[in-house]
């Protein structure tokens, strides 16, 4: 299969200091990698509803939202979750998108997890502080939610910028985003297994 990156923007705002330092992470990728863009907030996603003991799930419709995210997060080799830090984790927009992976899980005929395991989870983050611990729960929820489908986890490219276009001066972050997806992603672990 050739790789496919996703990449699920969360950002409130367009052009916001993580899209652009995803974009410049992205033209390093080899131009035979197909690409695909989607901003939340132009497709929001209803919110998720728990329906684990209630109903039957059923497959969304690909022409709304949620089945055409769906649709592109299974034809992804390469899913890259692009959201600011916001309060120390993912956007609300992105929380919404991974809840919907707990009904994707049990969608008939999806078999998310099966389909999941191997591939790949990326994320880019801006966020406001000078000390990149503060994205420990941002990182954390990422990693968790691959290891659990047994993807791939390629880490976080964090880079430091408030205001519009701030992040353009970070200097490091942006020579680690011309790096940042050639490297091999590990099998993702959770945080108490052994390797």
């Amino acid at each position: 299969m050739n790789r496919r990156f996703l990449f699920v923007l969360g950002s409130a705002r367009a052009d916001g200091n993580t899209e652009l330092l995803a974009r410049r992470a992205a033209e390093q990728l080899p131009g035979d990698v197909d690409q695909q863009w989607i901003r939340l907030a132009e497709q929001p996603l209803p919110q998720f509803a728990d329906l684990r003991h209630d109903s039957d799930h059923t497959r969304p419709p690909a022409d709304t939202a949620t089945g055409a995210l769906l649709d592109a997060t299974l034809a992804a080799t390469d899913v890259v979750i692009a959201s600011p830090l916001y309060w120390y984790s993912v956007s609300s927009l992105t929380k919404t998108y991974l809840d919907h992976w707990s009904a994707w899980l049990r969608t008939p005929g999806v078999d998310f997890r099966a389909t999941m395991a191997g591939r790949t989870l990326w994320g880019i983050a801006a966020l406001a502080d000078d000390e990149p611990s503060v994205a420990g729960p941002y990182i954390g929820t990422l990693n968790n939610s691959a290891a659990y489908l047994r993807m791939r986890f390629g880490g976080v490219l964090l880079g430091n910028g408030s205001g519009p276009g701030d992040v353009l001066k970070d200097t490091e972050a942006l020579a680690r985003a011309k790096t940042f997806f050639a490297q091999d992603a590990p099998l993702a672990r959770f945080p108490h297994e052994t390797p």
